[in-house]
């Protein structure tokens, strides 16, 4: 196995150069510099992926994207729309051990001391930083004013604040404040005791160094080799600028226009025969009143041109261009269906909710999973009675999207169990819900409406397809 690895980063000796005189049978045209594509490919460059993205480079667009996101509805809508939908209410966790007693108890204290330590609220917020920042930090931390047997808290950090100092600029190791091992695996970062924005930083400040197990660090690795994430927005921060100065130009535009109530004008040419005015002056006009104009001067009203009739078409396309950074559509960044139909409306969230389902797949890997197993950890050290099984293994639930035609999706729902291409286990999945919390509520229920005598419309269903059933327990009722 070795050897063969051997082989392949071996560096084989220069062979001498050969001339082969053949035609050129292909070409790309994407390769060759010419003088209409030169200023266009003119900052291509192939700088590997942490020096494309260099501390210089991540905190300007860092600024730019916070920038873009706290003054533009849309960068904010968008930023937010990925927060809710993604985390929405927050992760549910289902244990799946052999142990029901063990699963219940366990579930019920994790959600416990989720609500303790808000853990909803602060994923959204690591996934909005995410959006916006490139990446997102967060520290498993001992908190004693958590209101949980559990003490397990999780502190968030803002990008700025993990850097490494220009100490270890020529550390072969790291990489703006993380520390890698030499299998590559993050071993340390460095977390500044202040934000470099924050009043009390000081230059040179000393910074804490968390080892690699207690933070979670997120991004989106988008090139092999990239150890610090750039924001999502950046493909779209050109076209959020562009989208606010033409409608800031399109008001310009008009409010110009409408200061002008009316204006004199004359067909006359230079010291024609036609009384002289000063030019630029204004005439105070009252409501319900009639003006005469000076001889030789007619008056009218200045025709605005504003908004453009393509005023609406220039921002859904720089809209529609935009929601493709967040692998979404149009109508769902906008909020804006009123020129969708029925199947192009599920056709845009059909797209937008597959990109959701994979980024949930990726918080369960990077996140979820690690947060549950040092809480675990900690929870079988508290709870000393608790016997832990074997078999640890657990899913998670998250909140279900809402179906655009509930009633022809409880209609399919019913037709996929009664034909057995589905479980209730699935279908409960989907909706964000646990089948054995659902079956024993369900059994509760029907429990009491029998005590209460309340009619079951599944058994009357079942009673009145059956004659033969319900002449037997006639014939049982007279004996």
């Amino acid at each position: 196995m070795f050897d063969r690895l051997k082989n392949i980063f071996r560096t084989s000796k220069p062979q001498p150069e050969q001339h082969f005189h053949r035609p050129i049978r292909a070409r790309f045209d994407a390769a060759q510099t010419t003088r209409d594509n030169a200023k266009h490919w003119a900052y291509a460059d192939q700088l590997s992926a942490d020096m494309e993205a260099s501390p210089e480079v991540r905190r300007t667009l860092r600024m730019r994207s916070r920038y873009e996101v706290a003054n533009n509805s849309y960068a904010r809508g968008l930023v937010q729309m990925l927060a809710n939908d993604t985390i929405g209410t927050g992760p549910r966790l289902q244990m799946l051990t052999s142990d029901e007693s063990f699963n219940d108890e366990v579930e019920r204290s994790f959600a416990r001391w989720a609500e303790a330590v808000r853990l909803a609220p602060k994923l959204r917020t690591m996934r909005m930083a995410r959006c916006q920042d490139g990446e997102a930090f967060a520290v498993l931390a001992t908190n004693p004013k958590i209101r949980s047997p559990v003490k397990l808290d999780l502190m968030l950090i803002e990008a700025d604040r993990v850097s490494g100092g220009i100490h270890l600029l020529d550390d072969g190791q790291s990489v703006d404040g993380i520390t890698f091992d030499a299998w590559g695996n993050p071993a340390s970062y460095r977390v500044l005791k202040y934000h470099p924005g924050d009043v009390r930083f000081a230059s040179g400040e000393e910074a804490i160094d968390v080892p690699a197990e207690y933070m979670i660090h997120i991004f989106r690795q988008d090139r092999p080799g990239l150890h610090r994430g750039v924001p999502e927005l950046t493909s779209a921060l050109p076209l959020f600028a562009q989208l606010r100065r033409y409608n800031l130009a399109v008001l310009s535009a008009a409010e110009a226009a409408a200061d002008f109530a009316a204006i004199l004008y004359t067909d006359a040419p230079p010291n024609g025969e036609s009384e002289e005015v000063e030019p630029m002056d204004t005439i105070p006009l009252e409501r319900n009143m009639m003006l005469t104009v000076p001889a030789g001067w007619r008056m009218d009203q200045l025709d605005p041109k504003q908004p453009a009739a393509n005023h609406a078409e220039f921002v859904k396309i720089i809209l529609s261009e935009i929601a493709r950074c967040a692998v979404t559509t149009y109508g769902t960044l906008a909020g804006d269906y009123s020129g969708h139909n029925y199947a192009s409306g599920r056709l845009d969230n059909q797209i937008y909710q597959k990109s959701i389902l994979v980024d949930r797949s990726f918080w369960e890997m990077e996140v979820l999973n690690r947060i549950f197993e040092a809480w675990f950890r900690e929870y079988l050290l508290t709870i000393r009675s608790v016997q832990s099984p074997d078999d640890k293994h657990h899913i998670w639930y998250w909140d279900a999207f809402v179906h655009v035609d509930p009633s022809k999706e409880a209609k399919a729902q019913e037709t996929r169990l009664k034909n057995l291409t589905t479980t209730l286990a699935a279908e409960c999945a989907k909706d964000g819900r646990d089948y054995l919390s659902v079956l024993r509520q369900r059994a509760k229920e029907i429990k009491l409406m029998r005590e209460l005598g309340i009619p079951i419309e599944d058994e009357l269903s079942v009673t009145n397809d059956n004659p033969e059933l319900e002449d037997s327990e006639e014939n049982e009722e007279e004996r």
